[in-house]
């Protein structure tokens, strides 16, 4: 498979990797870069997909479904995570696994200086809330690197996020 070929597949083996660990239910803010796996797990009458208005609502709806015996996942940009911090000391509090998949801004490429700034906090943000970064950046990291994010999170019980930075997601270019 060419680079090329591979980096377009990157939300399908997402998709794939999350369909056989069983997580059944998806939160997500509408993202450009989350686009392709939100249709995959929209297709699949076996997830439920949730559309969300703002971020943190993802959280609580993550510990609700972990409660109800239901494994899920949050997909959001990096300009969200700062909507998170006071949800996500419920999930350092309570202590059940928790899986997010964020999308990077400004990172490698960004040409948006508004993105700058929590683009560039969420790794940190993220640490001090308790959850483990895991950070892909080529397309061929992301089946270990999701494979490991599901481990940890479902079988180890620990808050996980996992960073899709610009370079496999794409910078955005503003003319």
């Amino acid at each position: 498979m060419s680079d090329e070929q591979q980096g377009a597949a990157w939300p399908h083996t997402i998709y794939r990797l999350l369909r056989e660990a069983k997580v059944r239910q998806i939160s997500y803010v509408p993202d450009g870069g989350h686009k392709e796996l939100i249709q995959h797990c929209t297709d699949d009458a076996d997830m439920r997909t949730i559309s969300l208005t703002t971020e943190q609502d993802g959280i609580g709806l993550a510990s609700g479904a972990w409660l109800g015996g239901v494994r899920s996942a949050m997909l959001m940009q990096s300009s969200g995570v700062g909507n998170c911090i006071n949800a996500l000391s419920l999930i350092k509090n309570c202590q059940f696994p928790f899986l997010t998949f964020v999308t990077m801004r400004g990172d490698f490429g960004e040409a948006n200086n508004w993105q700058m700034a929590m683009g560039q906090a969420t790794p940190v943000v993220l640490g001090a809330m308790g959850m483990v970064c895991l950070r892909i950046e080529h397309a061929e990291e992301v089946e270990e690197t999701v494979s490991a994010a599901l481990r940890m999170s479902f079988l180890a019980s620990q808050s996980i996020a996992v960073l899709l930075s610009q370079r496999l997601v794409g910078a955005k270019i503003f003319k």
